[in-house]
């Protein structure tokens, strides 16, 4: 695990660091997470492998107070620049899946988003989301499913690395799931993120 996480952390790093001016994957939110944001009430937001900060630096102009945290370098430095470019602050942490600090019964909602890992660091991260939950919190998640395999707007090429139905209610066994379905969509994400997709939605609750 730790070659995988050495490696993916080089990947992130020059991806994200590639042109510190432009976003691998746009500025603009998830479109799945600001269409539905409104919807959950609270205030404390946790977005695990956030990237170059879109989605939290969205929750922050909305009033949430966002806790964050990736392991590239590059990734956290765009999401302050992104977050100083709209006024907003949020806290981001350099972390990985397995040594992340979930704090207990803390966040009203976490979001998941294209957070594709292998299964064992995908069901590490799953229970610890979930654990992190105050009673009456939500999950919002959106990933690709495995029928992106062969589609070029992006998503892992492994299909053990994809999402679908069973694998989520098995992931989530404990929270109450509200929402989960597979379906077609056009991302607008940047350059990587572009085109027609294939993708599981999942809201999910902490009862």
């Amino acid at each position: 695990m730790y070659l995988y996480r050495k490696a993916m952390k080089e990947f992130w790093n020059q991806r994200y660091g590639a042109d510190m001016s432009s976003y691998a994957y746009g500025e603009a939110p998830n479109a799945y997470f600001a269409a539905q944001l409104s919807r959950f009430p609270g205030t404390e937001l946790l977005l695990p492998l956030e990237g170059e900060g879109r989605n939290g630096v969205y929750a922050a102009k909305q009033g949430w107070q966002v806790d964050a945290f990736d392991f590239s370098e590059s990734g956290q430095k765009k999401a302050f620049q992104l977050a100083d470019q709209h006024k907003v602050a949020i806290n981001y942490q350099l972390a990985s899946v397995d040594n992340f600090p979930f704090p207990h019964q803390t966040y009203d909602l976490v979001g998941l988003f294209f957070a594709h890992l292998p299964p064992p660091l995908r069901e590490m991260l799953h229970k610890s989301v979930t654990t992190s939950l105050r009673p009456g919190g939500h999950v919002i998640l959106e990933a690709f499913s495995p029928k992106q395999l062969g589609l070029s707007s992006g998503g892992p090429k492994n299909v053990a690395m994809l999402y679908d139905e069973v694998m989520l209610k098995a992931d989530f066994e404990n929270l109450h799931i509200l929402e989960l379905e597979s379906t077609s969509t056009t991302l607008h994400e940047g350059p990587f993120h572009e085109g027609h997709a294939e993708v599981i939605r999942m809201i999910a609750q902490k009862v």
